[in-house]
Order: C-alpha cells, then sequence, then structure tokens
C-alpha cells in the first residue's frame, strides 16, 4: 500500500524530465502527455454531452511546451471527430511541429474562442510565473464552459499555488507526470485531478499527503492484549470561566478519537463531564494522574495561572500539542519550547502563526511553515483548507480539506483534541498531526453534506458528533478488496 502522495516543484520535475529524454525518442514525453490530455477530455465530452464525435473544443494555446501538448491532443481530438479550434495568444512562438500536426488533422485557428462544449488552458505550464497577462485574462473572463487544464491551471504559481491576479479556474486539472505542489495548495483552481504518466523517475518528495487507506490502517484500535491504559491516555488542560465550551470540545476529541483514557484538568470539570462522564477531571495538573501525552491551550486563557499551567505540562518530558491561547503564551515566551527535546506540536492558524514569527505567513505556505519548524526544532501544523504540517529534517506533509467546512469556531479545538490522541497512542508527531487533520477534514465533510443532497454551513458539536464515523470511513479504505 502506497503511504503517501508526493508534489513536485517545477525544478524537480524539469530535472527529472531531463533524465526521461536520455531515455526515450525526442517527441515521446509530448506525445504521452498529450495522449493522456485527449482521453481526459474525450472522457469529459462522452460525460458532459453523451458523445465525442461531433463536439466542439477550443484550445488557448500559448508559447512553449504546454501550449505543444494542446495543440497534440487537439489532433488527437479531430481523429476521433471533434471540431478543434487554437487559438493562439502568442503565434510567433506556437509549438511548430504541434501546430503543424492540428493543422493536418483538419483543426482551425481563430482568434474568438467561439461557443464549444469544452476549452482546454493550455496557456502557461510549470515555467509561467504570476497572473495572467491583459488579452488571455480577457479570453478566460468570458468562458461560459467548463475548462480543462493543461498541467496546471494558468496564472497559478505551480510550487506554491499563489494566486496575485486573473487566473483560470479548472473543472479539471490533467497532470503530466508527477503531482505539483499547485494541486493541493490551489486546489479549488484545479478542479478534480487526472494524473498522465510518462515515465518520470521521481526522487523522494519534500512535499507529500499521508494516503487516508494508510491512514486507517494504522488508525490506533484495541487488539486482544490492550486495556484502557495501554491504548493511550491523554490529559487534556483547555477551556476557562469565559470559554467552558473549549473545555468540552478539544476533550470530546480525545474521546472520540479512540483515547482508551482521557483526564482533564481545568476549571471546566463540571461541563466536560456533563457531557463525557468516562473522563477523569479535575482542576490541578499536578492531581490528573499519569498521561502519555497532553493538549493545552483551547480557551485556557493568557492569565498568570495559565501561564503557569502551561510551564507545568512543558517541564514533563511528554508529548505535547499546544494550541490558541497557548500559542499566544509562547509568542510573548518562545524560549518555553525552542529547548524542548520531548515531542512538541503546534498548531496556529495563519494569525497565530504570525504573533509567533513576527511576519505574516505570506505566499509561499509551505517555506513559511517549514522555517518556523527547524528554527524552533518542533513539529508545526498550520492550518487552512491546505493544512500543512513542518518537522525538521521530513517532508511537509499537507491535507487538502476538499471543502472549507471545518473553517468554523471550535473546530480547532476538536482537532488538537485528536492530535492529542493520537500522540498517547505512540504515534509520532507528524503523522499525528497529519493524519488528525484528515480525520477532522472528512467529519467535517461528513458533518456538512448529512442527510441532505446539498452540504450546509456547519459548527464544532456536528463535527465533533462525526469523528467516529470519519476514523470508521478511513479505516474501511485499509481493507483489502477481496
Amino acid at each position: 500500500m502506497s503511504t503517501q502522495r508526493g508534489y513536485y516543484t517545477a525544478d524537480e520535475v524539469r530535472e527529472a524530465e531531463a533524465e526521461l529524454f536520455t531515455r526515450v525518442p525526442d517527441g515521446v514525453p509530448m506525445q504521452r502527455a498529450a495522449y493522456g490530455l485527449a482521453t481526459v477530455v474525450a472522457g469529459e465530452l462522452r460525460a458532459r454531452t453523451g458523445g465525442v464525435a461531433g463536439r466542439s473544443v477550443t484550445l488557448l494555446v500559448g508559447s512553449g511546451d504546454n501550449g505543444g501538448d494542446a495543440l497534440w491532443a487537439g489532433s488527437m481530438l479531430r481523429r476521433r471527430g471533434v471540431a478543434v479550434t487554437a487559438v493562439l495568444l502568442n503565434p510567433a512562438r506556437a509549438h511548430a511541429k504541434a501546430l503543424a500536426a492540428l493543422g493536418k488533422a483538419g483543426g482551425r485557428l481563430s482568434t474568438e474562442v467561439g461557443r464549444p462544449d469544452l476549452v482546454v488552458d493550455g496557456i502557461v505550464g510549470i515555467s509561467g510565473r504570476g497572473a495572467l497577462r491583459p488579452d488571455a485574462a480577457e479570453l478566460v473572463a468570458s468562458l461560459r464552459v467548463p475548462i480543462i487544464a493543461a498541467d496546471l491551471p494558468s496564472g497559478v504559481d505551480p510550487d506554491t499555488g499563489a494566486i496575485t491576479g486573473p487566473a483560470v479556474r479548472a473543472d479539471v486539472t490533467v497532470a503530466f507526470g508527477a503531482y505539483k505542489p499547485v494541486h493541493v495548495l490551489a486546489a479549488p483552481h484545479c478542479g478534480r485531478i487526472e494524473l498522465v504518466p510518462i515515465g518520470l523517475r521521481l526522487p523522494k518528495p519534500n512535499l507529500a499527503a499521508l494516503e487516508p487507506a494508510s491512514i486507517g490502517a494504522s488508525w490506533p484500535v484495541p487488539n486482544a492484549t490492550d486495556d484502557k491504559y495501554s491504548q493511550g491516555v491523554t490529559g487534556v488542560c483547555a477551556g476557562s470561566a469565559e470559554y467552558p465550551g473549549a473545555a468540552v470540545l478539544c476533550t470530546g476529541a480525545a474521546v472520540a478519537a479512540t483515547s482508551g483514557l482521557v483526564r482533564y484538568a481545568g476549571t471546566g470539570a463540571a461541563d466536560v463531564l456533563a457531557h463525557f462522564p468516562e473522563v477523569i477531571a479535575t482542576e490541578h495538573v499536578s492531581e490528573v494522574g499519569r498521561v502519555q501525552a497532553w493538549v493545552f491551550g483551547p480557551g485556557a486563557g493568557t492569565d498568570t495561572d495559565a501561564h503557569e499551567r502551561l510551564v507545568e505540562i512543558l517541564a514533563t518530558d511528554l508529548p505535547v500539542v499546544v494550541d490558541a491561547d497557548g500559542l499566544t503564551l509562547l509568542a510573548a515566551e518562545p524560549e518555553l519550547v525552542r529547548g524542548r527535546t520531548a515531542p512538541t506540536v503546534l498548531t496556529p492558524h495563519a494569525g497565530e502563526f504570525a504573533r509567533l514569527t513576527g511576519v505574516e505567513v505570506g505566499d509561499d505556505r509551505v517555506a513559511a511553515v517549514r522555517a518556523l519548524a527547524e528554527d524552533w526544532q518542533l513539529t508545526v501544523l498550520l492550518k487552512g483548507r491546505a493544512t500543512l504540517v513542518a518537522t525538521p529534517g521530513a517532508p511537509v506533509l499537507v491535507n487538502e480539506a476538499g471543502a472549507s467546512w471545518a473553517a468554523t469556531a471550535g473546530a480547532g479545538d476538536v482537532l488538537s483534541g485528536i492530535i492529542g490522541a493520537l500522540l498517547a497512542a505512540g504515534h509520532a508527531p507528524a503523522w499525528s498531526a497529519a493524519a488528525a487533520a484528515r480525520a477532522h477534514s472528512l467529519a467535517a465533510n461528513l458533518a456538512a453534506h448529512e442527510g441532505h443532497p446539498e452540504a450546509a454551513p456547519i459548527s464544532a458539536t456536528p463535527l465533533l458528533e462525526h469523528l467516529r464515523p470519519a476514523i470508521r470511513t478511513l479505516r474501511a479504505l485499509a481493507r483489502p478488496v477481496i
């Protein structure tokens, strides 16, 4: 079972392509890419219109290889009876052989998009940077039909997913040879991703996503010899008089994420026990008893008492997750964790990240989260639709949520509780954070769609309620197909 999906930068892909060119005849990689693109376009025509022959496709063609891929694909579609029109944005630099092939197959050139069934975006490839130029932006803005992007949506940065101006928003993106960071960091602009292998030999990725089936296979569940202590004991210090709900949500997540035992310390003991009587609750950290990992911060406050509780927890040799108010305390006193040798996970959103580092996240979120993890020598989970997890010396892990249903108050409290439970079960910090992010986003999506054909906004409570179904779904993916 593959455990990760790798995402490769433009430089990494170009290096792999250079090696490929030494093994295959000239033009073969482009033919492979074009054939894959034509196959996807034909499939979309069939799915959307009921047929292929007699349908029409317009190619938006830029200079360079991406335009060549689109033109070659157009020639292949012509042989299947598709009416193909190419709009050349830079005629002098269009790929000559591919343009000739399209003409020989009966394709035509135009300065207008016309009224096609589909449009293929072949404007720029992985060498492109920045927003669409005015002429291309005007053409794209005029489109009212589905768009299939060749390799990546033009106008979106291939390595960071940054969008700084007009850009293509594709319904489908056909990735050539490898997934690129844009495909996960700017997923809403990519639509569905279809990978076309072209024979690249790729290195170990520096950006990767855990495969859901591998998460399900490794999720902690009791075996025949387990008891409540051996399954992982999670300590939670969260909530306050002002935010008692944070204690309930965070503790409830640790319970639902299959901790064998959850111990709570804080002023919200009565509220926690009212919702989860199986939790052992007390007011003081020193009275909690043995735990195997701690979660600190959601709704905990930033006063002297909260500071003392954080110091006490960080003084242990146990794994610790620090979230929310705990991050505010660390921003003022980073030395509390910068020298810590036990596993430590910080879970900031963009605003908290800026407080911790003194700078905004910026367009390159992968570089930003990696830099903080290396500087502070700990694991950092940077929240977002594409959540990033960085650990020193390891690939950055990414979880694309598929939607933004978890962007709601209290959802972060749930996430930190899940991470704590996985750490208590003995999993590594990066895996715990990335696996928790996947289960968390799946629970949010299940909650948003429950009982309705159309999704609707949710709150943190139904997200928590759908955590166990999300875990069951992940575990079901790990079962072998007979």
